[in-house]
């Protein structure tokens, strides 16, 4: 239903002479450069130049029969939090204004060029990935495509890889994924959005936020380009994406946690979507998940991010804290008061609930389930209001998050209808399930929003 091309329809478009790469990276520069547009805050830096010079290169390549892949030339936009070359990574800071030009690409940018992908530049992201929500005192909150002039989040943390999609910017983004980053923003802006299983795709290269729930993925108008993009980050083969049909589907809703608490338009599209997967001969059972119980004990003094982000920000943090903002700060210090036991007791807490939730989604496909309990909220409610701020980013996170906790891989289709708020429906497996993951979301993508 995307009304924008897919990175298989533009492929299809530069092998034919239809279009060039030259054409696709001016195309997306003017709308980066729109003044009525979201461009200034979407992207911190864009490499123009070096965009044109690449366009060039492979429209030259393409012409001699040599372009390294079928997508060679098609923008892409990469999350700050990603080293590129003779680039500074500021992670959406100003902490880390004056650190060093990165000495190279960090492997998932690299393996996007080798392909041929252009990058267009740097995209805005909630500082040090720290949130659901998105909003960004230093550099700009760029609005959700939902209703722009009300300006709602656009959702965290790859807040500006989430609108280069949605607004043509790019066609395709490169995000992260520690507790729905991916995911939270897709959902926001009525894009789809993946969160592989970690260990697929490198995280060297990336300013971390916990080192053991940080996922590497996607972003992008189609499930097929979500999957094109993974195969490149992940250096697997591309090959063609065959959808299951709908019919037969073994889906779980879990009813523990992730119903809880939803925007009456979440509730009302979400079950609307099963409604409609049912009708169309998926095998729906509403299962209990009580691990998932499990995830608020252990996040009681902070969880990894926590304690991770702090192990790496404690000495940045102590020279530059005033240089944070407050909200994301306050959060990296919960960390100072984990102990070394405290984290111990953490690992081996979420290898007994890995081992015991696999064995209980086994009989299933995939775990479905709302993307977010809410909508996207309005930024002037949430800018100075403390409460409803915290309030809002749990409840974006909640759902997405437990998947990292499992070691998981995950997906977020748009679910609304043309005109309606947009909500994500999420679908979830075990570590390793990723193509089939990819292969139930293609079959019901269409589908759901009829």
């Amino acid at each position: 239903m995307s009304k924008s091309p897919t990175l298989a329809s533009l492929a299809d478009d530069l092998e034919n002479g239809r279009t060039s790469a030259r054409k696709l990276v001016d195309q997306c520069i003017a709308r980066i450069a729109d003044p009525a547009g979201e461009g200034q805050r979407v992207f911190i830096h864009v490499d123009r130049d070096a965009a044109i010079e690449a366009a060039e290169a492979m429209d030259r390549l393409r012409k001699a029969n040599a372009a390294p892949s079928r997508f060679a030339g098609i923008p892409v936009s990469i999350k700050d939090l990603f080293d590129i070359k003779g680039q500074v990574t500021r992670a959406g800071s100003r902490a880390l204004d004056d650190s060093r030009q990165a000495q190279a690409d960090a492997p998932a940018v690299a393996r996007l060029r080798r392909a041929g992908f252009v990058v267009i530049g740097r995209t805005n992201m909630t500082e040090f990935a720290y949130s659901g929500i998105g909003i960004n005192p230093h550099y700009g909150t760029p609005k959700s495509a939902w209703q722009r002039s009300v300006g709602h989040v656009p959702g965290g943390s790859s807040s500006g890889a989430a609108v280069s999609i949605a607004d043509s910017m790019a066609f395709g983004a490169l995000g992260t994924d520690t507790g729905g980053s991916c995911r939270i923003p897709a959902a926001f802006n009525g894009i789809v959005g993946f969160k592989p299983t970690q260990r697929r795709v490198p995280l060297d290269g990336g300013v971390p936020l916990s080192s053991t729930l940080d996922s590497f993925g996607p972003l992008a108008r189609s499930v097929s380009c979500c999957a094109i993009l993974d195969a490149v980050l992940a250096d697997e083969p591309v090959v063609p994406l065959r959808p299951r049909p709908v019919k037969g589907m073994r889906l779980a809703v879990p009813t523990t946690i992730v119903l809880d608490d939803l925007d009456d338009a979440v509730a009302k599209t979400f079950e609307r979507a099963l409604a409609t997967l049912a009708r169309e001969g998926a095998l729906i059972e509403r299962i209990e998940v009580p691990e998932f119980l499990d995830i608020g004990v252990m996040n009681t003094k902070g969880g990894f991010s926590a304690a991770e982000s702090y192990a790496w920000h404690r000495f940045l943090i102590a020279s530059k804290g005033d240089v944070y903002d407050p909200r994301v700060s306050v959060r990296i210090l919960r960390g100072e008061g984990m102990s070394a036991a405290d984290y111990v007791d953490l690992l081996g807490a979420r290898r007994s609930m890995i081992a015991r939730i696999e064995a209980r989604i086994a009989p299933y496909d995939a775990l479905v389930m709302p993307t977010t309990a809410n909508t996207p909220p309005r930024i002037a409610d949430l800018i100075s209001d403390d409460k409803a701020f915290t309030t809002q980013n749990l409840r974006a996170l909640r759902n997405p998050s437990l998947i990292n906790m499992i070691d998981g891989c995950s997906i977020s289709l748009p679910a609304q209808r043309e005109g309606e708020v947009p909500v994500g429906l999420m679908l979830a497996g075990a570590g390793g399930s990723d193509r089939r993951i990819f292969e139930l979301a293609a079959g019901m993508e269409d589908a759901i929003r009829v």
